[in-house]
């Protein structure tokens, strides 16, 4: 939900400026708590000082040059990423599990750190900085109304204004012939291989199917498109399923696909049931992360343990995930399979794809190693 229309109890922030006490609301997507200590600074702020105060936890509210604003932000960024390379331990962490967690510590407080500089909003989401964007529509579409000046940080606003534009361009997709416009904070779906298997598995029926955990509803459309009569997507985030309504009806499918708001499941049962959760079990820190890590395989087991009650006879399940999770040591294969049995099913078929995203290539990411061996594959599962 956009924080600053949200009915939970707002949260201010307060600083010294020009010995004037300034307050302003607090917005934060990962809704760590507003900061302690703030320190105004422009133009004249050296990009080793702003690194010496955000190291010390001050935070800075900058006031200076827009573009100079974004290009400090930058400097941060290689100060920090500088440092983690010269504090590198001599012996590297080899087992892929320890990469991961090293990886994800430091992702973590890296972004705590660039999350300290900060910039102020009126009322109506304008910046009153030089060669400042107007970001009243992309703030608009992200956090809904903004009744009163607020604060956050530039690396979040940054966010939400190429959320914005990818929200307007959209991200095609080759099975719907048309493009899938992804709103702030929602999973967007610009790796098509998961899309592709999807495309091309036979369908059992086309009657009826469900689309659990559905996002922007693209899943759902490509079935729809497939000529799948009528399509029950569900989801619990209020984001998503106003993406995927917005999606739905600029495609011309409300009449063939109705969204519902439930955790997993609809009632009743389908011929076709298919879900994409989340593929790495691990906490995430960002609502958007939620698409990505599925704590202690929460999503994953939930429709395992669900689907044969809601398959028809000779109906399938489609579980589309990666098997990174397996080549990062957090999941082993034997995992899955114990827990597809367990669930009362077996595996009828496979689909397998390799993926061509860009992360895939390129050898400076710390998981390249597990990335260059992933396999995304669409299980064909049917009651046991």
């Amino acid at each position: 939900m956009p924080a600053l229309n949200s009915a939970v109890m707002p949260l201010y922030v307060s600083w010294t400026e020009n010995e004037q006490t300034h307050q302003a609301r607090w917005y934060a997507e990962n809704s760590s708590p507003p900061p302690k200590r703030i320190v105004p600074a422009d133009d004249t702020l050296s990009a080793d000082a702003a690194y010496r105060l955000v190291s010390q936890g001050t935070s800075v509210l900058w006031r200076g040059d827009f573009h100079n604003g974004r290009q400090l932000l930058q400097a941060l960024a290689r100060r920090i990423d500088k440092k983690k390379a010269h504090g590198r331990s001599d012996i590297a962490p080899t087992e892929p599990t320890e990469i991961f967690n090293r990886y994800r510590l430091h992702q973590s407080q890296r972004s705590q750190l660039l999350n300290k500089l900060l910039i102020e909003l009126d009322a109506n989401a304008h910046i009153a900085l030089r060669r400042a964007p107007d970001a009243h529509e992309a703030c608009r579409a992200a956090l809904g109304d903004t009744p009163e000046p607020f604060l956050l940080s530039l690396r979040a606003l940054q966010g939400i204004i190429g959320a914005h534009e990818w929200l307007k361009k959209g991200v095609p997709i080759p099975a719907l012939g048309s493009n899938i416009h992804v709103h702030y904070g929602v999973f967007s779906p610009n790796r098509g291989e998961y899309i592709d298997l999807l495309a091309q598995a036979p369908l059992p029926a086309t009657d009826l199917a469900f689309d659990i955990g559905t996002g922007s509803g693209v899943l759902a459309a490509v079935l729809a498109k497939r000529g799948v009569r009528k399509v029950i997507a569900t989801d619990q985030d209020p984001r998503a399923l106003a993406c995927a309504r917005e999606n739905i009806d600029r495609l011309g499918l409300g009449g063939t696909i109705e969204l519902q708001d439930v955790d997993l499941f609809p009632e009743g049962t389908s011929s076709l049931i298919v879900c994409n959760p989340p593929w790495i079990p691990a906490k995430p820190t960002t609502p958007v992360e939620r698409a990505i890590y599925d704590p202690d395989n929460r999503m994953l087991l939930g429709f395992l343990n669900g689907l044969a009650s809601h398959l028809t006879p000779k109906g399938e399940g489609w579980l589309i995930m990666s098997d990174l999770a397996e080549h990062l040591g957090l999941r082993s294969r034997e995992f899955l399979l114990d827990a597809v049995a367990n669930a009362g099913l077996h595996v009828a078929g496979r689909l397998d794809a390799r993926p061509a995203h860009p992360k895939a290539m390129d050898e400076a990411d710390p998981l390249h190693q597990a990335r260059r061996i992933e396999v995304t594959s669409l299980w064909r599962l049917v009651r046991g």
